[in-house]
């Protein structure tokens, strides 16, 4: 229902009606008092009882409960990870990538080729929507409650995760992984110093963003010629 009125716009204001919609969800889930209302809602131990496998992995490795669904969790959050990224790297070698880039750079000259902007557009976001899903079902269950503010909130979903990109290094499939991984050194060592760690993450943003455009992981693979995941084409010369 939303796909259609939000690709109706670009770029900027792609992003800025994606950030509406998504108030605009958390304020109508928090009307439903079925869910919890404003409050939310927690899981109670006999439902998590019932996560898939976990019975075996409690028997398998001996542990209580709550210790056998944090290990679950973790090999379910790493197999999702493996998987997208393979998909994400399978996608991008595809004629669909291929697609999907030539409509990023011109929409218009894409279409007059014949590249189908709108239904690449449309499939990638329900594979987007359905890995996103997956992942929130895996963090909500790890914290066993949810709630309308946590589940649409801007910074735990959207701050960090364009931070991640920016600092990694955009239009890569490596410098996201390189972005986690420098995300979670500055809130491991910044927690001390409690809000001010949002003073430093937007200060290192904005000169990553002026000072190395490509990120963290763009410019060590210019320099470097590191490739973990190459996606690029070269056009070849036919015999």
């Amino acid at each position: 229902m939303l796909g259609p009125l939000l690709f109706r716009l670009e770029g900027p204001y792609f992003a800025i009606g994606s950030w509406v919609a998504a108030e605009a969800l958390r304020l109508i889930c928090a009307q439903f008092k079925s869910l919890g209302g404003g409050t939310g809602m927690s899981i109670s131990p006999s439902e998590l009882s019932q996560m898939v496998g976990l019975k075996a992995v409690q028997a398998l490795l001996g542990l209580r409960p709550a210790a056998a669904r944090d290990v679950l969790v973790y090999w379910l959050a790493l197999l999702i990870a493996v998987l997208v990224t393979l998909g994400i790297y399978a996608f991008m070698r595809s004629r669909l990538g291929l697609a999907l880039a030539a409509s990023r750079d011109n929409a218009a000259a894409a279409r007059s080729v014949g590249v189908r902007t709108a239904r690449i557009r449309h499939v990638l976001w329900i594979a987007v929507a359905f890995a996103t899903g997956m992942v929130g079902a895996l963090v909500y269950l790890q914290k066993a409650r949810i709630s309308p503010d946590a589940a649409f909130s801007v910074t735990d979903w959207t701050a960090y995760v364009i931070f991640i990109v920016v600092i990694g290094g955009v239009r890569t499939i490596e410098g996201p992984m390189v972005g986690v991984l420098l995300l979670w050194g500055l809130l491991t060592y910044l927690a001390q110093y409690g809000s001010l760690y949002l003073v430093v993450l937007g200060t290192l943003a904005i000169l990553i963003m002026l000072f190395m455009p490509r990120g963290v992981w763009g410019e060590a693979a210019r320099r470097w010629q590191w490739q973990l995941f190459p996606t690029q084409r070269w056009l070849g010369r036919s015999r």
